[in-house]
């Protein structure tokens, strides 16, 4: 089965994976806000083209080239069994706790630098762009900006606005707009919460916290009646919907048993869970499988989290390792990723 990774049988289609540019713009005022990024390139000892990230002056990520340059990230997809690749902002450029003025100038330099770098992938990259959720009125603009100017699939949001659950009704306008535009929404850990709970070093922030909050953001939308406000939207959690198919079961039983959640949640969370998207990154085929056997097979996307050192750099494999059906495995490669980001189906 591993030929399903094959360059000629190259068929997937990769949700989960982020850009960052190759510069960012200077700060028009004398002191930068907080959050404001700058970049500083380096070579590797083997010749590679590498970019330090620095957030408030401080280094918060080293990336490779393959984050902005598009010949080379497509050179990569169909050893990996893709044929196409939404390319979102790496989460830490969301910049939400950064002054509106200047996030907008911030994200709106990230997407038109994105759009760049979709333009010259011969249809191969689609795009995820960023909105200032900090307000909602600028964010439905941005997001106008993103579908309608410059052409993108849809938008990458993280699972917290400053603190604030997805499911906030003060969230709701964005999300019809989303909606009335036919917009996939992408959702990716941002700044989790209880950091302080951790012991260990900084990066377990990725591997623990980050699917912690991503299953409490699809916990809220399940809980708040989001998706019976917004019926037609569709939103997808990155890291396999994190812990939420752990607290499904949960959730199903308190809703049962407890008055003031049946009557606060109309519609079983597990029927509601069942109309989200996940991609598949969980890097075991036992809890891909249990995945799929929560929330539905037609509700899983191949997602890899290219080009970061902590990604799944063998996703058709993975696919096929579970032992799914044909029919399962078309779904998951690509039919399931072309409904949420509204493409034409392939043959």
């Amino acid at each position: 089965m591993r030929a399903g990774a094959n360059a000629s049988n190259a068929l997937g289609i990769d949700i989960h994976a982020h850009y960052v540019p190759s510069s960012f713009p200077t700060c028009s005022t004398h002191i930068p806000p907080s959050g404001w990024p700058s970049a500083e390139h380096v070579l590797s000892s083997g010749g590679v083209c590498q970019c330090h990230v620095l957030v408030d002056g401080k280094h918060y990520r080293t990336v490779s080239e393959k984050c902005w340059n598009p010949l080379l990230r497509v050179a990569d997809l169909s050893a990996m069994g893709l044929a196409r690749q939404a390319i979102s902002p790496m989460p830490e450029l969301l910049s939400y706790p950064m002054e509106l003025k200047p996030a907008r100038r911030l994200l709106r330099h990230v997407n038109e630098q994105m759009a760049d770098c979709i333009a010259q992938s011969n249809g191969a990259l689609i795009g995820l762009g960023a909105v200032p959720l900090q307000d909602i009125e600028a964010a439905i603009d941005e997001l106008h900006y993103n579908v309608h100017t410059l052409g993108f699939a849809g938008i990458e949001i993280g699972s917290n606005v400053c603190g604030r659950p997805l499911g906030d009704l003060q969230l709701l306008p964005f999300f019809q707009a989303c909606e009335a535009l036919g917009a996939a929404v992408f959702v990716h850990a941002y700044k989790p919460a209880a950091l302080d709970r951790l012991s260990g070093p900084p990066p377990l922030q990725q591997v623990l916290a980050y699917p912690s909050d991503v299953g409490l953001a699809a916990a809220s939308v399940l809980t708040s009646g989001l998706l019976l406000r917004c019926p037609n939207l569709r939103l997808a959690f990155s890291h396999g919907g994190g812990t939420l198919a752990s607290l499904l079961p949960r959730l199903e039983k308190g809703w049962s048993v407890f008055p003031a959640l049946h009557e606060h949640i109309p519609i079983s969370p597990r029927e509601q869970a069942q109309r989200l998207f996940f991609d598949s990154l969980v890097f075991d085929p036992a809890t891909l499988r249990h995945l799929v056997a929560t929330v539905g097979a037609g509700q899983v996307l191949l997602g890899t989290d290219y080009p970061f050192n902590f990604r799944e750099p063998e996703p058709v494999v993975q696919l096929f390792a579970a032992g799914f059906d044909g029919t399962t495995c078309a779904a998951l490669l690509h039919r399931n990723a072309e409904r949420f980001l509204g493409l034409t189906p392939s043959p």
